[in-house]
């Protein structure tokens, strides 16, 4: 970035950033020099090949320095200064890269520029010997869209080839050679091709060596174990072979894949090929090994190890998953080798026995205690023998000659003691046996047999015991193919017993990574890929063979690896805890020990006892960048030494034996370092205003905070989780969400080292540190930590581990002491061990300090200072609230120690502290007893009272409290209020009281809050409101309550009382949901009981008032009856409709109508499905009583009166074929008494009868035939009697009229104030929204609008109007549209009580009278309640005055005269409840209606549709001419389409044809007053047409008229006209009957009673 961008304060220490100083290799004595002709500019980054390099400056500039031989000018090929890359000027560099004759550069955009030395296709030009300007390299992938560039993140180049890693995270590479990983012969690549084998893996970053190529990638998640495939997958061969010798069986999995890949890229498996990794595999999937080297006291484990000791070399670690990979064999104690120097082997065993001891602890998923403690703890997993050469040698001799080349594991019990195996273990990873068995190994014998070293090799990681039980095997490995003795039987069944000794308990203190911190900071779960030449080991997979595919180095699992780095023929592997491993050609030393073999990777032994954090690798040696004491990087040099003169040394060259120290102090802060063949760099920032060195200091502190985090993990944490009898499953528990809230902190503090490591080698932005950008993380990690480690103090955690751990604990003492920074000698184990856990704490002060330092280095009003400043102030604050929140814990625990015993059980839990408690009788019960021992104890959750032996525990979301005024006589009172108690506290002083008040008021607060656990930083919460809320949300399990008794309630309180939503529970699993009031249910909400013996539950949902069912509610039974209507104290009262049984069960029923106190009372309906029957009638104490209509499926028809369900007195029963019956009845269709039967011609007997109707009846009577009488009217006229014995339409559904002037606020109907039914419709709505809006289903657009605009009331003043009018109108019918209005719940519920009545069995012809009786009642009733709503309404009947004059006059239609408002009143000008109120209630009730009207009509209507049939057979001329239209009114020409036609005698169907599509719409209007328009509308379209036709004015007589429009009907085609003219006979408003409309119905009525006489001839 430009450093104009700067603030002013960094501006000026920028000069002094990115210095460059460049040493000469192998001449360590010499200073460092300034980089000659180099000007002042900031690098950021440089790179060095073999004579030239690269340098990144500050700005994105690239400039070139050394020998470069491709540049085109000659003298630019040696310049003296470094020259600027202008091709690249104008792009922003961001990396630079080079190899040993080649460079490359990345810019912002992710482009790749790549120029010098071409000969090997690394440049990416094709046929170039050299490309002399950077030049862009184009990468694309087919797979995606060859269009798209890739874009790059980093560059790696070697000697011959150059990686690439793109922003997807996969691999790019092009050149020459096997170190590319593509699978192609032909070379050069000069196209970049993507690196398939690593395809779908996250890669990190790429190095490159002169030729080979290393790869850091993610761990995969860990996967299920797939199975174990039986051939490799490239080349077929078995995996597995078995050789049967005649005494024992040989296992061997040693199958080297000549294509060298690795077999499965799953961590579960250890599937070795040809590199088989010296290390073993975790259990531990997640890629984390603890290391747990322990220091002590005890001398190393002696040579003559007998079983037992075996035993504690790791036997039982059950970490070493035995992968035996070679096999060799042993037949007999001859075999075993004579060593030449006694001394040297037991020096060597001591070493060996010693070293398994710490390969074992180091890899263990499960520490073993008993291991012995090995003095220096080097955490090295592959530290050597140190025995002198001579011995060594003679010693690999022997052994080789003894051994052939395959190394069993399976040995002859007695022929070979344990001791001598194990001798030949420990002696196998250092004898590199030859193929033939030959025994000429001297140092170039080493060299040539390098490939066969890879069998010795293999051997390294194997445990010095290597028996172990097969179920041990496979509960570690799982999937791991096993390789074990043949014969088990014959080892010792000892050793065996002890092998399978398995810990029971196993804690994989993996933490469960946040995904958040992952994509922050820099993964640690790392893997190694390696491939390319490996003639040198550079490839670290033990051997010397190439790779032509990336091979994982298993050996580096879990070694938390964060940096690769590879040297000419070295590699270099940076790990998270400040360590370094190496491999590869260590000729001069480079790897920084001299270790053997170097095929795989160790530890290089930088001497510091700091850590590494960054590291280089030349052509021959290797730079360490050390953390030092004062946060001042030390620089180490390990590799090729220059003889000096006066040197006498014996070769030219030689090398570091240990790394050396550079004196570097006075350069300044090395931020980087770089190294080529013959020279490294260093680029140095000057300490401006000490900026740098807090930089440094925050990053060298947190990188060893991580690796004491991690030794605590290793060797405190560990051991501690694998003790045995930790004491109780809860503490156990306890300690072990300690340990993975510890892991999960040491791992994000290791990801932040990393990530502070990097951020050195970049621009050094104080604003963008990670724990400025992202601090919640850190804030949160740390509290969540000391959460659980305050919990376990709590629960006595440390005093519960003193005994199980005190051995641990001892032998441990000075490296607890270490770790804990505890000097003083005196101090308890326990207490060092308290201090330990604690410590992560302390961190956050350092934090602190350090933001605050760097702060100082910027201008106040800078925002960088404002930013460092807020955040240093937000873990200080951290840091003290969690020590405040320590120090609660400790409290706590000092008051359970002091704490009755039994009580302590019931009440001590993690989470729980103690705010204060009254052990000083500073606080009392009012009233209390004289003897009674009252204590109160408030902790952070509950307040406890407790008694001698008793306590009761009030838990503080529900427990209220308030101070008493000192009128109401309480001295220092406080009044508690709980949802069950109410008790008064007495303080002994007021200061007393307002401290308990002020410590109650707090803690409830926290307590509903739950804040309790976040520490004060984020805006606002800090902040103590003066006292909880008395209104608020919390759970509560009653106790005493006789009707609440162990009932849970979840919700809303208020001073005790449950009131608003909240949710009960019994524990017989009743369950009320909804709203309360005052600790009652009251409002909305839902109630079930279960029904044990259905198995069913009992479900309402509905109304309450003070805790019953009261209003609106649906009630299902269990038994499957389903009630819905209106409740009164927990009892059906109102209207309601019950329906019981599904149609297939017994008896399926449905009832609507009154109830009384549970019963039905009143009117009701009741359709008995299965009988096929339908009553209509009155009720009382639930049966029929009182005036009723039947009617059956079979079309009979009774009505009359019923007592106790019976038909019973007079009553009149009609069949379907007319018979009628009137009389009396003595039970259900049973004739009993004097009575009248009328035949359906007329004839008719009279007299007593008796018998069932539809069996014999006997009679006893006189037989009268009508036709006798001379005239008709002496006829008995029965059918008018019918509806005399029903009941009344007024009398119908009463009780739901009622229910809508009770919802107005009138105890009967019209009584009541309107403002106040105006009112209550107000809260209705509102209510009924509210409800809805928390109910699951969403009221629609539309709903909402209705309701918004529902909430306008129609306001009237001055006279009323046709507006006025209008305005009410609409209102009702916006009204009726939601049954959330009064009046619309009122119509729904009519509509649904209508059509419950007259359809199905009740769809029966008999009815229609009632029905339109019915019809007429609703009307008169709702315009009552329409009329009170709106006052100034004018009667029924009256009419408004117009406030405007009428539209011009028109003609009348059959008259000449003008229209007068006297004879013919416009319709919508009276006051008329059906004008009013039918355009809303008929269209919802016109289905039953209309069906009753065309099965009354049925008869006629078959005759007139007959008539119509024939007629319109007629073509329109003849059928003119038929029924008597004059001829003038013919239509001679049709214009139809646009285009005039003249009528012939055969058109048919043209003629008026406007007028009879008009008539047509009658079937689609519901109302009277609509169907009159219609027909008003068709001959309006007739006199249209006749007017088009005549040319002249003409008035119409009936005469001329009645025809033509006769002619319309018969064209119009309409099914059922009688029905249409019958509902509008009975239904239209009686001032029309005279009126113009009135005598144009009239025309159609006889136009239809005229159709069905007609005759053709």
């Amino acid at each position: 970035m430009d450093s104009k961008k700067r603030s002013s304060t960094e501006a000026e220490g920028s000069k002094e950033r990115g210095l460059v100083h460049v040493w000469q290799a192998g001449s360590n004595s010499v200073a460092p020099e300034r980089l000659p002709g180099w000007g002042g500019k900031a690098v950021l980054q440089a790179a060095l090949g073999v004579k030239h390099g690269v340098l990144l400056t500050e700005d994105g500039e690239v400039y070139s320095f050394g020998t470069l031989p491709w540049r085109s000018e000659p003298a630019e090929i040696c310049p003296n200064s470094p020259i600027l890359e202008n091709a690249l000027v104008g792009q922003y560099v961001v990396t630079v890269a080079s190899g040993s004759f080649h460079s490359g550069a990345v810019t912002e955009s992710g482009v790749v520029y790549m120029w010098g030395e071409n000969s090997a296709g690394q440049c990416a030009v094709a046929n170039q010997q050299y490309v002399p300007e950077p030049n862009p390299v184009s990468i694309s992938d087919s797979e995606t869209s060859s269009l798209v560039a890739v874009r790059i993140l980093q560059l790696a180049c070697g000697e011959e080839h150059t990686l690439a890693l793109s922003i997807s995270r996969e691999i790019w590479a092009w050149g020459t050679g096997c170190q590319l990983g593509l699978i192609t012969t032909a070379f050069p690549v000069t196209k970049p091709q993507k690196v398939e084998h690593l395809a779908g893996r996250v890669v990190l970053q790429v190095a490159c060596g002169a030729f080979h190529s290393l790869a850091l990638v993610q761990c995969l998640p860990s996967q299920e174990l797939k199975p174990v495939p039986e051939r490799c997958n490239q080349c077929s061969q078995l995996l597995i072979t078995m050789t049967d010798k005649e005494d024992h069986v040989i296992i061997s999995d040693s199958h080297c894949c000549p294509l060298g890949v690795t077999l499965s890229e799953s961590q579960a498996e250890n599937q070795v090929s040809t590199a088989i990794s010296p290390c073993t595999e975790t259990l531990d999937s997640q890629g984390e090994v603890f290391e747990n080297t322990l220091g002590g006291k005890e001398p190393p484990v002696a040579t003559d190890t007998n079983v037992g000791n075996v035993q504690t070399t790791g036997g039982d670690a059950i970490s070493s998953q035995q992968d035996v990979v070679e096999t060799t064999e042993i037949s007999s104690a001859r075999n075993v080798p004579s060593y030449p120097d006694t001394q040297a082997v037991n020096e060597y065993m001591a070493k060996l026995s010693d070293r398994s001891v710490r390969e074992n602890s180091e890899n263990g998923e499960k520490p073993v205690p008993s291991q012995p403690l090995v003095e220096e703890a080097v955490p090295n997993l592959h530290s050597p023998p140190t025995t002198s050469t001579s011995a060594l040698n003679s010693l690999v001799v022997s052994c080789a000659s003894a051994v052939g080349v395959r190394v069993a594991a399976t040995y002859e019990a007695g022929a070979l003691s344990l001791k001598k195996v194990m001798n030949f273990y420990s002696m196998a990873p250092c004898e590199p046996g030859t193929q033939a068995g030959s025994s000429s190994i001297g140092p170039e014998g080493l060299k040539d047999s390098r490939e066969e070293q890879v069998k010795q090799e293999s051997m390294q990681g194997k445990k010095s015991s290597s028996l172990v039980d097969i179920r041990e095997e496979e509960s570690e490995g799982g999937s791991r193919r096993l390789s074990l003795p043949g014969l088990l039987s014959q080892v010792s069944p000892r050793l065996l017993r002890k092998a399978a000794r398995v810990k029971t308990r196993t804690v994989v203190l993996t933490p469960t990574y946040s995904g958040e911190a992952d994509a922050l900071l820099p993964s640690l779960r790392t893997e190694v890929w390696t491939w390319g030449k490996g003639k040198e080991g550079q490839l670290g997979h033990g051997d010397v063979l190439p790779r032509l595919q990336p091979l994982c180095v298993k050996c580096l699992d879990g070694k938390e690896v964060i940096y690769l780095e590879a040297g000419g023929y070295h590699s270099l592997a940076l790990t998270a805890k400040s360590q370094v491993y190496s491999w590869g050609s260590n000729t001069f030393g480079q790897l920084g020990h001299y270790d053997f073999p170097t095929t795989v990777p160790r530890l290089a032994k930088v001497n510091s006892e700091n850590g590494v954090w960054s590291v280089a690798a030349g052509q021959d040696y290797s730079l360490f960048l050390v953390d030092t004491e004062d946060f001042q990087p030390g620089l180490y040099y390990s590799g090729r030494q220059d003889p000096a003169e006066g040197d006498n040394l014996p070769e030219n060259h030689s090398g570091t034996k240990t790394p050396v120290l550079l004196s570097c102090s006075k350069l300044g802060y090395i931020s980087r370092v770089t190294a080529g063949k013959d020279r490294y760099l260093a680029l140095v920032d000057k300490n401006v205003m000490g900026y740098i060195a807090s930089l440094h200091e925050l990053a060298t502190t947190e990188r060893r905070f991580y690796s004491k985090l991690s030794d605590i993990k290793s060797q405190i944490l560990r051991p501690l989780l694998s003790l045995e009898n930790l004491g109780t499953a809860s503490t156990v528990q306890l300690l072990q969400e300690v340990a993975s809230r510890f892991s999960k902190l040491c791992y994000l503090i290791g990801q932040h080292g990393a990530s502070l490591s990097n951020f050195l080698h970049g621009i050094k932005e104080a604003r963008s540190l990670v724990i400025l950008k992202h601090a919640s993380l850190f804030l949160d990690s740390y509290t969540e930590y000391c959460t659980s480690i305050t919990n376990f103090l709590v629960m006595g955690g440390f005093q519960l581990l003193a005994k199980p751990a005190i051995d641990f604990l001892n032998k441990n003492q000075e490296l607890l002491q270490d770790l804990s920074e505890v000097n003083d000698e005196n101090t308890q184990l326990m207490e060092i061990l308290n201090t330990l856990f604690f410590l992560p704490i302390r961190r956050l002060h350092n934090y602190a300090k350090v933001l605050l330092k760097l702060a100082t280095c910027f201008e106040v009003t800078s925002p960088d200072y404002q930013k460092l400043q807020d955040s240093s102030s937000c873990y200080e604050s951290l840091a003290l609230h969690l020590g405040r929140r320590r120090k609660e814990a400790e409290y706590t625990l000092g008051f359970w120690k002091t704490f009755p015993g039994k009580m302590t059980d019931s009440l001590r839990k993690p989470e729980r502290r103690l705010l204060c408690e009254s052990s000083n009788r500073a606080l009392s019960l009012q009233h209390a007893g004289r003897f009674s021992v009252n204590w109160f104890i408030l902790f952070n959750d509950a307040l406890v009272h407790a008694q001698f032996s008793t306590h009761h525990v009030f838990p503080l979301a529900t427990l209220w409290a308030e101070p008493l005024s000192e009128e109401a006589g309480g001295v220092n009172g406080l009044k508690i209020t709980t949802p069950e108690e109410q008790f008064t506290l007495v303080s002994s002083t007021p200061q007393e009281k307002t401290k308990w008040l002020r410590a109650i008021s707090q803690a409830v607060d926290q307590a509903l809050r739950g804040t309790s656990d976040l520490p004060p930083y984020g805006s606002g919460s800090g902040i103590q409101r003066q006292e909880p809320p008395i209104s608020r949300s919390a759970k509560y399990t009653f106790y005493k309550d006789p009707r609440l008794k162990d009932a849970t309630y979840d919700g809303r309180w208020l001073s005790g009382k449950p009131h608003g939503r909240g949710v009960l529970k019994w524990p017989d699993g009743k369950m009320y949901s909804g709203m309360f009031r005052n600790g009652l249910e009251d409002g909305y909400g839902e109630y079930r009981i279960p029904n044990k013996a259905l198995n069913k539950e009992d479900h309402y949902v509905g109304h309450w008032k003070e805790g019953k069912m009261c209003g609106q509610g649906v009630y299902s039974y269990a038994s499957g009856e389903v009630f819905e209507g209106c409740f009164q104290d927990n009892m059906r009262h109102g209207h309601g409709l019950l329906r019981s049984g599904k149609l297939t069960s017994s008896s399926p029923s449905m009832f609507i109508g009154q109830w009384v106190m549970d019963k039905k009372a009143g009117y009701g309906v009741f359709d008995d499905i299965t009988r096929g029957e339908k009553y209509m009638g009155m009720w009382q104490d639930d049966v029929c009583q009182g005036n009723g209509v039947v009617v059956t499926q079979f079309g009979l028809y009774y009505e009359g009166n019923f007592h106790l369900n019976k038909m019973m007195g007079n009553g009149v029963l009609l069949s379907e074929d007319d018979t009628i019956y009137e009389g009396e009845f003595s039970d259900d269709w049973t004739l009993s008494g004097k009575g009248t039967l009328t035949m359906p011609n007329g004839d008719y007997i009279e007299g007593y009868f008796s018998g069932e109707w539809g069996s014999g009846i006997k009679i006893t009577g006189t037989y009268f035939k009508p036709s006798l009488y001379e005239s008709d009217k002496d006829r008995p006229k029965v059918f008018r009697k019918l509806g005399n014995l029903a009941v009344s339409a007024d009398e119908k559904w009463k009780a739901v009229f009622d229910e809508c002037w009770h919802q107005l606020g009138c105890e009967n109907p019209g009584q009541g104030e309107v403002w106040k039914a105006w009112d209550n419709i107000a809260v209705a709505l509102t209510t009924s929204r509210r409800q809805h809006r928390d109910s699951p289903e969403t009221l629609s657009r539309s709903q909402t609008q209705t309701l918004e605009s529902l909430e306008f009331i129609p306001q009237h003043v001055g006279a009323f109007s046709v507006e006025k009018y209008d305005d009410i109108k609409k209102y009702l019918i916006k009204a009726c549209d939601t049954p959330l209005h009064p009046l619309g719940r009122l119509v729904e519920t009519l509509v649904a009580v209508y059509r419950m009545t007259y359809v199905g069995v009740g769809a029966n012809r008999r009815l229609l009278q009632e029905a339109v009786k019915e019809i007429k009642s609703y009307l008169k009733r709702i315009f009552q309640l329409v009329k009170f709503l709106f006052p100034e309404l004018p009667e029924e009947g009256s009419t408004i005055p117009l406030s405007a004059p009428l539209p011009t006059e028109r003609k009348s239609f059959c008259t000449g005269k003008s229209d007068s408002r006297s004879e013919s009143p416009e319709p919508g000008y009276v006051v008329t409840s059906s004008g009013l109120l039918l355009p809303v209630l008929l269209p919802r009730l016109y289905p039953p209606l209309f069906m009753l009207y065309a099965l009354d009509n049925d008869r006629e209507e078959d005759i007139y549709w007959e008539c119509v049939l024939r007629l319109n057979k007629q073509p329109d001329i003849a059928l003119l001419g038929f029924l008597g239209v004059q001829r003038k009114f013919w239509p001679a020409t049709l214009s139809i389409l646009g285009e005039s036609k003249k009528v012939l005698p055969t058109t048919k169907d043209a003629c008026f044809a406007s007028a009879v599509e008009c008539l047509q719409q009658i079937s689609t209007t519901f109302t009277p007053s609509d169907k009159l328009k219609v027909i008003q509308q068709t001959f309006e379209e007739i006199s249209q047409s006749v007017l088009a036709s005549l040319q002249e004015d003409f008035l119409w007589s009936m005469d001329d008229l009645f025809p033509v429009f006769l002619y319309v009907v018969l064209r119009a085609r309409i099914r059922n006209l009688g029905s249409e003219v019958h509902l509008i006979e009975d239904l239209m408003d009686p001032y029309l009957q005279h009126g113009e409309q009135g005598i144009m119905f009239t025309t159609l009525k006889a136009c239809y009673y005229q159709i069905q006489r007609e005759k053709l001839n």
